[in-house]
């Protein structure tokens, strides 16, 4: 392992001290004691704050809608990063990957060609990423359909996107409150207002 490559710890706050040039992708893997769900953002480690209890209902919401009305060939999962180049490595709060992109059990990462879907649920500490950051870079990396999740009344709105791949940038689809009804990647139908159902 080179110089650059070691993982230093300041002795004060027991931080991993970032190499000459920031961290890669690879790095995710191997520095120990990272927080869990810890993405890297053109080179610079990123944390998550506390999940709230909007945030985790609607994962679980727009996870257990998405397994069950994707067809075989697709599989939804939620935070796993995608591997963009070597300075990106975001982590999607639910992800429409390609079954065949399966490479194991101990898989942490998809290639960006194997993501169909990228949803972002917008915490208060990520509303520049997920509105501004993110977008760009998972319509630059190809990623075909792209949602953004925002709380109103405790309830999610959701902005749907869809990448135009003349300008490689991603182009509004709607606006969606109390029910989710689109075509594309494949039929989904979501009720929105199902938010607090246990079941």
């Amino acid at each position: 392992m080179s110089a650059a490559r070691e993982y230093a710890l300041d002795d004060d706050h027991r931080w991993a001290r970032p190499p000459v040039g920031g961290w890669t992708a690879d790095d995710l893997d191997r520095l120990p004691n990272l927080p869990p769900h810890t993405e890297l953002i053109d080179g610079s480690l990123v944390f998550m704050s506390p999940q709230t209890r909007f945030h985790m209902r609607a994962m679980r919401l727009l996870e257990n809608a998405l397994v069950a009305q994707a067809p075989e060939h697709l599989e939804a999962v939620r935070e796993m990063t995608i591997k963009m180049d070597p300075r990106n490595r975001p982590e999607p709060d639910v992800l429409v990957v390609s079954a065949d992109a399966d490479t194991g059990p101990r898989q942490t990462w998809f290639k960006p060609e194997d993501v169909l879907l990228a949803v972002e649920v917008v915490s208060d500490d990520s509303v520049d990423r997920d509105r501004e950051v993110k977008p760009l870079k998972y319509a630059r990396a190809g990623v075909p359909h792209y949602w953004r999740v925002e709380e109103n009344d405790g309830l999610p709105v959701v902005y749907v996107f869809e990448l135009d791949p003349g300008t490689h940038a991603y182009g509004p689809v709607g606006i969606f409150h109390k029910e989710l009804k689109v075509d594309l990647p494949f039929p989904i139908e979501i009720d929105l207002t199902a938010l607090d159902r246990r079941r």
